[in-house]
């Protein structure tokens, strides 16, 4: 016979068990093992009154974003509606079935207040990292570095040349994103050259036509110790080689002040294998570059190239293939020279007397009276990443590598964090800073919760 749902509503009472309700292998049960604020109240107790009206307790707006960085909402009007309506997302913020969540206004006036002025969102990751130092998950040995480039909360359509002259009006009228900029600007010198375009809504966005049309953008730098790929460090930067080779030298010092750790080598692709970062990793840090050398001295005219000279350390000379000289000093000097240019390095050239008859002139400098090598400071440096390049390690590095790559494919694929809702660099630290906290305790939870039998995870 077929059966009717009852329209009746007869009971006044029930008898409700939350955490009944919450399946044991639910993502936020293993989350909520490894997950301890303990520390936060008395991190943020100095920011806050000691009278007045209590405010909402920064616990809960924690656990809250968490849940909204773990799953993907991006949205916190939205996120304020998921927790009233999931029973699961109730039990991990510690509210009953009639407690009422806080509203959406809420993260937006602690996100730009106490949260940031108290670095609440690094402690919190740092918090996360040390939790997965002590579960066993971070060897230290070696590490990985990469950026992925997050598009900024700015249109295309409300940006300028970088060559026109943008006016802020009253800075003290001005949009946050904007203060925060005319403020950067005072604090450290101009750039050496103009933006292509400055975007008026987050002028500390950099444009970039990296993949694909032109979009205003800024990087996450991933550091993650390569054995369970936890993050062991993350900056926001600009959008450029420099800036990120600067993020990296930044996050692995940071990890070493905080933590002590230094890892014996660092896996990077080839924006990470110029002269001076190498010269940084080997000369500075001990550290071994698992990492291609950036190598622009091949010739691919068919002349002689860098590698066709043969270096002589103990005479400071090169030798050309039919045995002559090029040297970087030719005549003594009153006052010693160190013949080190702009770009770091030290120019070695011949002389014209052996060049003029050289029978293979032609193919060695053919539109020059004499052969100029520069060779650069760091070159004892680029010499040990290419020697390191030759071996099984550096395959297995080189494997090992993509743990990081993963990492933003999960990032921007099921956080959904391929564009940032915070404007400002200080924005997009605290979004980077929440989402890689998140990636950090999800893998804490698949990896080190047991799974209930005959069952799969159940993410959300």
């Amino acid at each position: 016979m077929m059966g009717r749902q009852s329209d009746s509503q007869d009971k006044l009472f029930y008898s409700f068990n939350l955490e009944a309700y919450v399946p044991q292998n639910h993502l936020l049960r293993g989350i909520n093992q490894f997950l301890d604020l303990s520390d936060l109240r008395q991190h943020l107790s100095q920011l806050y009154s000691h009278t007045g009206r209590p405010s909402i307790d920064p616990e809960l707006m924690i656990r809250m974003l968490i849940i909204g960085y773990s799953f993907g909402i991006r949205s916190e009007r939205r996120l304020c509606e998921e927790v009233h309506l999931n029973l699961a997302y109730r039990w991990f913020c510690h509210l009953g079935i009639e407690d009422q969540v806080p509203d959406h206004s809420t993260f937006s006036k602690n996100r730009h207040g106490r949260f940031r002025d108290g670095e609440v969102f690094r402690k919190l990751f740092e918090t996360v990292l040390q939790r997965c130092m002590k579960e066993g998950l971070v060897r230290g040995e070696g590490f990985a570095t990469d950026a992925s480039i997050i598009k900024a909360d700015a249109q295309r359509q409300r940006g300028i040349s970088g060559d026109e002259p943008a006016d802020w009006g009253n800075p003290n009228e001005a949009t946050r994103p904007v203060r925060e900029y005319l403020e950067s600007l005072e604090i450290t010198d101009s750039p050496d050259y103009a933006p292509k375009a400055i975007s008026l809504t987050d002028p500390s966005s950099s444009w970039t036509a990296a993949h694909g049309p032109g979009v205003f953008a800024y990087c996450t730098n991933y550091l993650i110790d390569l054995d369970a790929g936890i993050i062991v460090d993350v900056e926001a930067s600009a959008v450029s080689k420099s800036a990120e080779v600067d993020a990296t030298k930044i996050m692995i010092e940071r990890v070493e002040d905080q933590f002590e750790i230094k890892p014996a080598r660092l896996v990077g692709d080839t924006n990470y294998g110029s002269a001076s970062m190498l010269g940084w990793l080997v000369d500075e840090k001990q550290i071994e570059p698992h990492v291609p050398v950036l190598d622009r001295s091949e010739r691919e005219d068919g002349t002689l190239s860098r590698s066709d000279f043969v270096w002589d350390d103990a005479s400071n000379e090169y030798s050309c293939p039919q045995g002559n000289a090029l040297r970087s000093n030719w005549r003594p000097f009153k006052k010693p020279r160190s013949h080190i240019t702009k770009a770091d390095t030290i120019l070695y050239h011949s002389i014209k007397s052996d060049c003029t008859n050289c029978p293979i002139k032609e193919k060695c400098c053919p539109n020059t009276p004499v052969r100029k090598i520069a060779r650069s400071i760091y070159e004892p440096a680029r010499d040990v990443a290419r020697a390191i390049g030759e071996t099984d390690a550096y395959k297995q590095s080189r494997r090992e590598r993509k743990k990081v790559e993963m990492l933003f494919a999960h990032l921007k694929r099921i956080l959904k964090l391929d564009k940032l809702r915070l404007r400002g660099f200080s924005g997009a630290q605290d979004e980077f800073l929440l989402a890689a906290t998140a990636q950090n305790l999800r893998r804490m939870a698949m990896w080190l919760t047991p799974l209930v039998p005959d069952m799969q995870a159940i993410p959300a």
